[in-house]
């Protein structure tokens, strides 16, 4: 082979390299959903990713991708504006976990610093997940992690769909305040026995998949204040359970309610014990 074949070898298998390249990107760039669901949900609006208005933090790879836990800090100097905080699983059957939506209970609690809210996601395939903050002025923050996971939304449920049913809608709502922290710091835990049917389960007995069947709406109170609201989907855990700071000087019992797709209702209150 003289210099000028082999020349004309190396660009043409130079060209094609570039090609394959330029293919591979292409359909990794198509691959991603997160542009579409960026444009579906907040079509062309500037989201901030800086970590000073938020953080979220789960784990790297997940021990059960059908619980994976996850938590969000919202910094203090933005809670006084806060309008609704929204948690996405990219790759998910259904991206949007939930929207939590923050009422005047929340916002205008006295100054506790960073607030915590924590949940369990499923994660149906190795994702990106994310929380996205909007402040009453319009203004989008952004954090996110990657999660290695799959198999999240079809992993069986723990117990037979039956058994499950038949333990539906024990709650708690569990009440903690912390004086080393702060006289006005609480946290709450809301916990809802409740299957979380997703509609992707195959059920083991009856090899059919088991119907959709999730907690699609939940509302905090203290009194008549509303601490915040949440619209949720499938991509909740079984059992839901959401742990969250706030702050107070109300001595009003703490009360939620929920429903799930079914109409069911559930409902528990924790005394506030008030401030020393």
């Amino acid at each position: 082979m003289n210099a000028n074949t082999l020349q004309r070898l190396r660009l043409s298998l130079g060209i094609l390299f570039l090609l394959v390249g330029s293919i591979g990107s292409a359909a990794r760039a198509d691959d991603d959903p997160w542009p579409g669901i960026r444009k579906d949900l907040f079509g062309t609006r500037q989201l901030t990713e800086n970590g000073s208005a938020l953080q979220i933090f789960a784990p790297n790879q997940a021990d059960d991708a059908a619980v994976v836990p996850v938590t969000v800090n919202i910094a203090s100097s933005v809670v006084p504006n806060v309008k609704s905080l929204t948690l996405i699983i990219d790759r998910n059957p259904v991206p949007v976990a939930a929207t939590l939506a923050f009422g005047d209970g929340y916002r205008r609690g006295p100054d506790i610093g960073e607030r915590t809210i924590a949940t369990r996601i499923r994660v149906d395939a190795f994702s990106r997940v994310r929380a996205i903050l909007e402040t009453s002025d319009g203004s989008l923050f952004m954090a996110s992690k990657f999660v290695i996971g799959s198999g999240g939304c079809s992993a069986p449920a723990s117990k037979d769909p039956e058994v499950a049913l038949a333990e539906l809608g024990k709650t708690h709502l569990i009440l903690r305040q912390d004086e080393s922290i702060g006289k006005d710091w609480r946290e709450a835990r809301i916990m809802i026995k409740h299957p979380n049917f997703t509609g992707m389960q195959m059920n083991a007995k009856t090899g059919e998949f088991t119907p959709a069947r999730f907690i699609n709406s939940i509302e905090v109170k203290q009194g008549e204040t509303v601490l915040w609201s949440m619209e949720g989907g499938i991509s909740i855990s079984e059992d839901p359970n959401f742990r969250f700071t706030f702050g107070t000087n109300n001595p009003a019992d703490l009360e939620f309610t929920a429903t799930d797709t079914a109409g069911t209702k559930f409902r528990a209150t924790a005394a506030m014990s008030p401030p020393s």
